[in-house]
């Protein structure tokens, strides 16, 4: 966005992606049932470079408990083995040939208030980021204000359409945590 440019739908655009990037982050907290999103985050020593574990096998969910990673080649089996183990999700990966069989043990009431609290983590960051760009839309209103490119009445406007924006995705994000604690806590 120019500096000089006051545009809502930028504005909510970019709320939005910190939406989305809470998201993101929720599905990598583990429940207490497998699926794919909890390995996500997880890079492996591969080629040289970092790589994300689904560039170099296949994550599949064969039963609620379990996931298996078939490794697509043989010499990085080990790698993504010590990279599963070493991802601090409480993982204890079994080696079968090219797969790897990962069952999720189940959550013990710790773990859950841990994950809770990494998720009230992930839900603050979120919030600052949608109050950074509240920040910088009104940044710019002042700036234009001042400039007399918008009237004060105009500024008023606008900037109660940016605050409504901001309360919005901050409800949004407060929903999205409590859904995301609630399914954490689950026996």
């Amino acid at each position: 966005m120019a500096d000089t440019d006051y545009n809502l739908g930028d504005i909510k655009r970019r709320m939005d992606g910190a939406i989305t990037a809470l998201k993101t982050e929720f599905a990598s907290l583990r429940t207490g049932r497998a699926h794919t999103a909890i390995l996500d985050n997880v890079t492996v020593e591969a080629y040289g470079a970092q790589t994300p574990l689904n560039q170099v096998g296949a994550v599949n969910v064969p039963e609620p408990r379990m996931l298996t990673v078939n490794v697509w080649d043989k010499s990085l089996v080990a790698a993504v083995e010590r990279a599963l183990r070493e991802s601090n999700l409480g993982i204890n990966p079994v080696v079968d040939g090219q797969t790897l069989r990962i069952p999720m043990p189940a959550l013990t009431e710790e773990r859950r208030k841990e994950l809770s609290k990494v998720g009230g983590a992930y839900a603050e960051a979120a919030k600052v980021a949608v109050r950074n760009v509240r920040r910088d839309g009104m940044e710019i209103l002042k700036r234009l204000e001042k400039s007399s490119k918008i009237s004060e009445d105009e500024h008023k406007k606008h900037s109660d359409d940016v605050q409504k924006a901001t309360d919005e995705h901050i409800e949004a994000i407060d929903s999205a945590l409590t859904v995301k604690t609630e399914e954490i806590m689950q026996v």
